[in-house]
């Protein structure tokens, strides 16, 4: 495997990491804890499982510097910023949709676009950061 795919794994797993406790760690926490049924209370760790969280994240950094390296041909911040935005806003609005047709634990679909708009500001600092990293130096 490339050391460059590795290498943008990592960082955008970091980028994910720090940039997921950011935003939804600490800015939209209280929203969405507001926001949250007691069955959904009920099911949530306190603390959450971390190496959980880096794990999944690292996971999916990966999938995203594939669909950059080697379907997309991503390799610049900026580039990699807008398709990251749109990967993960879409994803989100996908899963947020499944989880609210199957799942009680949120008081209304008002966390949708809250939490869509939230991935896609991730998805676009995680998205950056690895197309950055994929066409750092590249052919020099």
């Amino acid at each position: 495997m490339d050391s460059r795919v590795l290498l943008a794994t990592l960082a955008g797993g970091i980028a994910a990491f720090f940039g997921g406790w950011l935003l939804y760690g600490m800015l939209l926490d209280p929203y969405f804890h507001g926001q949250m049924t007691e069955a959904g209370a009920a099911v949530m760790k306190d603390p959450p499982e971390m190496w959980g969280i880096a794990v999944g994240n690292l996971i999916f950094s990966f999938l995203l510097t594939l669909i950059f390296s080697r379907w997309a041909n991503i390799s610049t911040l900026k580039t990699g910023a807008i398709a990251g935005a749109i990967i993960c806003a879409l994803f989100t609005l996908s899963q947020n949709f499944m989880w609210y047709a199957f799942a009680n634990m949120s008081k209304s679909m008002a966390t949708i676009p809250v939490d869509t708009i939230g991935s896609a500001v991730l998805g676009a600092i995680i998205g950056g950061v690895i197309g950055w990293t994929l066409g750092y130096k590249r052919g020099g």
